[in-house]
């Protein structure tokens, strides 16, 4: 009988959990609302945020060590196949995405499914998330999605846009 019991306390500590980091997990990172699925999308949404750590990190080093402002140093894609270089700056790798660096922004575009996952990183400007909205709807492109991180005066914009 205990033993039964020892089960239902773990299913329902189990449960609780998952309702927990499903509520922290941003709804498009969990396609379906079974167990592995939570789990699985939790998994994706914690490599992002280690990435945008890692970014940020990386700006604030070359930040501290370089009193003078500076085009921001390429860092790599998680992004399969070797890129290739365009002469406008932009990275291409196959036909899944791209990337631009730049001084004023890092641009990162992944094809994921029928959307496009669009991730920028930059300074904070007041405003500045009304205008990329506006020049995307202008464009005619549909924004699903729109997730803002942030950390000092650096902002991460992650875009996931109708194709």
């Amino acid at each position: 009988m205990s033993h039964i019991a020892v089960e239902r306390n773990r299913r329902r500590q189990m449960n609780e959990h998952l309702k927990v980091l499903r509520s922290l997990t941003p709804c498009f990172y969990i396609k379906r609302g079974d167990q592995a699925s939570v789990i699985g999308g939790v998994i994706e949404f914690i490599k992002e945020l280690q990435q945008v750590l890692q970014a940020l990190e990386s700006k604030k080093q070359r930040k501290s060590l370089s009193p003078n402002p500076s085009p921001s140093t390429p860092r790599p894609l998680p992004l399969p196949a070797k890129p290739n270089h365009s002469p406008i700056g932009f990275e291409t790798v196959g036909d899944v995405g791209a990337c631009c660096n730049s001084s004023l922004a890092d641009v990162e575009a992944r094809i994921a499914g029928s959307n496009v996952v669009l991730k920028i990183v930059c300074g904070r400007i007041p405003g500045q998330i009304l205008k990329i909205i506006a020049v995307l709807e202008k464009f005619s492109f549909e924004v699903l999605h729109v997730n803002i991180s942030s950390m000092e005066d650096t902002v991460l914009y992650s875009f996931i846009i109708k194709v």
